[in-house]
């Protein structure tokens, strides 16, 4: 219908129901193309921050344990039919030095699964702690993601315990573990307010083989406990070869870079039950 056919009355509906359909009008909580503004980033990032704050408080988490570690770190069967699989496809072009590659990989993998299942004991372990706790202290938080992360969800879901995942949006495909208690499975835009996170209420972290992700979190983490910025906590290193090989701490303090005091705020182990045992000594006795 023309405007010009509307009576005054319906003119001013419909005029109406314009600046109400208008964005302008719409609630400021409710407006995602508000809320995601550049201007209002500050916003998004104390909403992040508020989120999972509440939430954990509402479930009563009090304390807890950080294990971080690669999301690339496969269960033993699936490792052993990746390598199956690699070794299959090389086989029929055996020159190719990219499926050379692939089956060294494979390879590797299968020796790094050893550090799934370790996750999985330590999850285990520190979620039987905290059962005598009510599931209140000492709550096992991963980065939400599979691998080491999983395996550790996994191990507290072993024993009918409550664990945190904190996931990340990322530009590749990211879901979480199945084994993340589903009330305590968050997702962060940010970086910085999900590091936040696993620091605020962390009695302890260990750290198992991992790339980019896990370096990042662990020396986040050194660096916070030697410029004073947090109170110490015990942190672990699992997996001696891995670790030696990959950071020389030792030269570190041969050139100055760090004090020799500094290597005490870690400790290296080589199984689950040796990290345990070493975080048990800095925790009260249940």
């Amino acid at each position: 219908m023309d405007k010009k056919d509307l009576t005054p009355a319906q003119q001013l509906d419909t005029q109406r129901q314009a600046i109400m359909d208008n964005e302008s009008y719409r609630l400021a909580y409710t407006d995602n193309d508000f809320i995601l503004r550049d201007d209002l980033k500050a916003v998004r990032l104390q909403l992040e921050m508020l989120k999972a704050d509440l939430i954990q408080k509402e479930q009563q988490i009090e304390s807890t344990v950080v294990i971080f570690g690669g999301a690339r770190i496969l269960e033993e069967h699936k490792a052993k039919l990746a390598f199956e699989e690699a070794s299959q496809i090389l086989s029929e072009d055996p020159e190719s030095a990219e499926k050379q590659q692939k089956k060294k990989l494979a390879e590797n993998a299968i020796k790094h699964s050893y550090y799934y299942n370790e996750a999985r004991i330590l999850g285990k372990k520190i979620t039987e702690l905290s059962l005598k706790y009510e599931g209140k202290q000492f709550v096992v938080v991963t980065g939400g993601g599979p691998g080491a992360m999983e395996a550790a969800n996994r191990g507290a879901a072993d024993v009918g315990g409550k664990s945190i995942g904190l996931n990340i949006v990322l530009p590749f495909e990211q879901k979480p573990n199945p084994y993340i208690t589903p009330e305590l499975c968050f997702q962060f835009d940010h970086f910085a307010i999900r590091k936040m996170h696993f620091i605020k209420r962390a009695k302890g972290l260990i750290a198992f083989p991992g790339g980019f992700g896990t370096l990042d979190e662990l020396f986040e983490t050194l660096t916070l406990i030697q410029t004073k910025k947090i109170k110490p906590l015990p942190i672990v290193l699992v997996g001696k070869d891995y670790w030696s090989k990959l950071i020389n701490f030792e030269f570190l303090v041969e050139q100055g870079a760090i004090a020799e005091k500094d290597l005490n705020i870690f400790h290296i182990v080589d199984t689950a039950i040796e990290a345990y045992e070493y975080l048990e000594q800095h925790w009260p006795k249940a």
